[in-house]
């Protein structure tokens, strides 16, 4: 289904400026301090949190268990609890539903203007999509500075700096803000911004669940975070039962957190999905569909229906530490195996969740720089969608050393392996598209190559990870530790750098500093590799994960690893360095499509308007035909206007 070309709201030519504001008001656009933004979301969750936990120790203080341990986990559920529920109200996000439960109908939200919109709930996708930009970087700036700490303690194997507490502490943090930042680093940002501008859509299927998307998913950033003032978790960021009943109020957070970060996930992969199945511009066939959006369509299905499952795992695990349920309780009738495979049933989705729109990007990016069209278009699609698929039948390799029936072992061997088949359809779709290619080695460029380089390693390790005899030898080692920073790192961040430095001159009028760009491109590189290759070698020779204490003879390495990961570290400070020089210190104006793509989303105006599109595009050919002499424009735009295919692809190559 896509959106007709008749249909007056959306395709009549003119100015086709939005339907002026209906009658009533909102809190959410009144002038200064009277409106909903930032402040006063802080203001409210603040208080919210205090409420929640006078009110739980009120209600819970006098309960035989928690007298007896003194920690009222009922008041620190409670207290986060409303603060998420503060936090959403301070910000306008629940004003429509409070609303029409009391059978009022809420004013049209206008966009605030200049940058204060960034701080406020807005129904524009573009601000949602910016907003989360700053959102995940803030997520991977903090799971950045807990690596740095983890790097420092493990230079030396017998003088420490931090208590066996505290480093698992931090390692269970680093990687749990990592992992719940990375199931959003693209689709929030770059699929929120873009989707609807690829597709030749004016905005998201449904705004207010975008915007309450991100907003909920900071809430839970919150939340995970809360989990240091407590005490932290000693779980890892998996976090195991029975371990995880044993431990204290962090786990409440992790616990609820995850839950939060949870009803996020769903709210966004739900309405990308539908925006993609049903607000297709005339003439978007499935083959005309290009590649990222079918990345983004592949996750949003995972993370639809994989999500509830984790949001599942983790109630259960609040009702066991909140009422003593002991749902993963082995001695009082449930299973600590029910959370193992809860979560990795989501667990294993989410990798790919991570994985999949690093492939849309750079399948996006390699053609405009390659000046060929996209090869095996339709395998690509196939294998983002036989990814996504596959996923749900693997994720007991996790289980192979935790008691799972051996007579099992060998079927999940082969789902593991046969997932390697769609996953490597895409990578030589890649590889297809470079052959003979004429490549600008600008910066996003430099980025996606390094990607094919860096998942090559990940993957080939994961193959030997699925076979039964090498998964027990390794299991649990930095060797598995590595493959994993490979895979996702290797392959997701830098895919996500990839397209940040390729479409922020789109989304902020300003192009990042190239030299700068190198710069931070070639120390991210060498130093990734150099941190985490010598891992694969600390794992084979028998270092765990998450223990602070090591085998003297392999300091060396350990050192090497703690050092480059410390240049690895600054090599984000000059991407930092690099955002604010480009955008604050010396902006320089972007040109309207600065590197000659095909791309619908560079055929808007700049700066793209609130309603995107003037006139609703028609779709009359495949997204790809770079260098294509007669081809035909990719989309009519009404008026004799197109974005030209042949004409675009001669004026670089000349």
């Amino acid at each position: 289904m896509t959106i007709s070309a008749e249909r007056p709201t959306e395709a009549t030519a003119g100015t086709a400026s939005p339907a002026g504001p209906r009658s009533g008001s909102s809190w959410t656009n009144r002038p200064g301090w009277m409106s909903q933004h930032l402040g006063t979301a802080i203001v409210l969750g603040f208080l919210g949190y205090v409420f929640g936990h006078w009110w739980g120790n009120y209600l819970a203080s006098g309960y035989t268990y928690i007298a007896n341990n003194g920690q009222n986990g009922v008041a620190d559920f409670l207290g986060l609890l409303f603060m998420v529920i503060g936090w959403l109200l301070g910000i306008g996000a629940l004003n429509y539903p409070i609303l029409k439960l009391f059978g009022r109908e809420p004013g049209e939200e206008t966009p605030a203007p200049g940058l204060s919109r960034y701080f406020r709930y807005t129904l524009d996708h573009k601000v949602v999509g910016m907003q989360y930009v700053v959102g995940v970087l803030l997520f991977l700036f903090t799971g950045g500075l807990l690596a740095m700490a983890i790097r420092t303690e493990l230079l030396n194997p017998t003088v420490h700096i931090f208590n066996p507490g505290t480093y698992i502490e931090i390692v269970s943090e680093h990687g749990t803000i990592m992992m719940m930042m990375a199931t959003s680093i693209v689709v929030g940002p770059l699929g929120n911004y873009l989707v609807p501008l690829m597709i030749g859509s004016r905005r998201m299927a449904f705004p207010r669940v975008e915007a309450f998307s991100f907003w909920i998913f900071s809430a839970g950033y919150m939340v995970i975070f809360s989990a240091l003032f407590y005490g932290g978790f000693p779980t890892g960021w998996t976090g195991y039962a029975p371990l995880q009943n044993q431990a204290g109020p962090g786990m409440i957070s992790y616990l609820f957190g995850f839950a939060v970060i949870g009803i996020g996930m769903m709210s966004a992969g739900f309405n990308i999905a539908v925006t993609i199945v049903n607000y297709r511009a005339p003439g978007m066939t499935w083959s005309r569909v290009p590649m990222f959006v079918w990345s983004i369509l592949a996750t949003a299905s995972l993370l639809t229906l994989a999500t509830p499952v984790l949001f599942t795992a983790g109630l259960f695990g609040l009702l066991d530490h909140l009422v003593l349920t002991s749902l993963y309780v082995n001695e009082h009738g449930g299973s600590s195996y029910l959370w193992e495979n809860l979560f990795w049933f989501f667990g294993h989705p989410e990798v790919y969740i991570m994985a999949l729109p690093g492939f849309g990007i750079v399948a996006e990016i390699v053609p405009v720089f390659t000046r060929k069209p996209l090869f095996a278009y339709k395998v690509a699609a196939a294998g983002m969608m036989g990814v996504a698929l596959l996923s749900f039948f693997v994720w007991q390799h996790h289980l192979f050393q935790s008691g799972i029936n051996p007579d099992m072992r060998p079927l999940f061997m082969l789902t593991t392996e046969l997932i390697s088949i769609p996953t490597g359809f895409i990578y030589l779709v890649g590889m297809g598209s470079l052959y003979r290619g004429k490549m600008r080695l600008e910066v996003p460029m430099l980025f996606c190559l390094a990607l094919y380089f860096n998942f090559l390693i990940g993957g080939i390790t994961g193959v030997f990870l699925s076979d039964v005899p090498v998964n027990v030898t390794v299991h649990g080692s930095f060797f598995v530790l590595s493959h994993f920073h490979y895979t996702i790192m290797g392959g997701l961040v830098f895919a996500f750098m990839a397209g940040l430095y390729y479409w922020l001159p789109k989304m902020t009028g300003r192009m990042m500093n190239k030299k700068l760009g190198l710069w931070h491109f070639w120390t991210m590189f060498v130093f990734f590799n150099l941190t985490f290759f010598p891992m694969f070698i600390i794992g084979l020779l028998g270092q765990p994960r998450r223990v602070f204490e090591y085998a003297h003879n392999l300091q060396g390495l350990n050192d090497f690893s703690s050092i480059s990961a410390f240049c690895l570290g600054a090599s984000f400070l000059l991407f930092f360095w690099n955002l604010m020089y480009s955008m604050i210190i010396n902006p320089k104006k972007a040109p309207a499509n600065p590197w000659e793509s095909l791309g619908l989303e560079w055929q808007t105006a700049n700066p793209v308007p609130l309603y995107n599109f003037e006139r609703i595009p028609v779709i009359v050919t495949e997204p790809y035909r770079y260098s294509e002499p007669g081809a035909p424009a990719y989309a009519d735009f009404g008026g004799g206007t197109g974005a030209g295919a042949g004409t675009v692809g001669s004026s670089v190559q000349e």
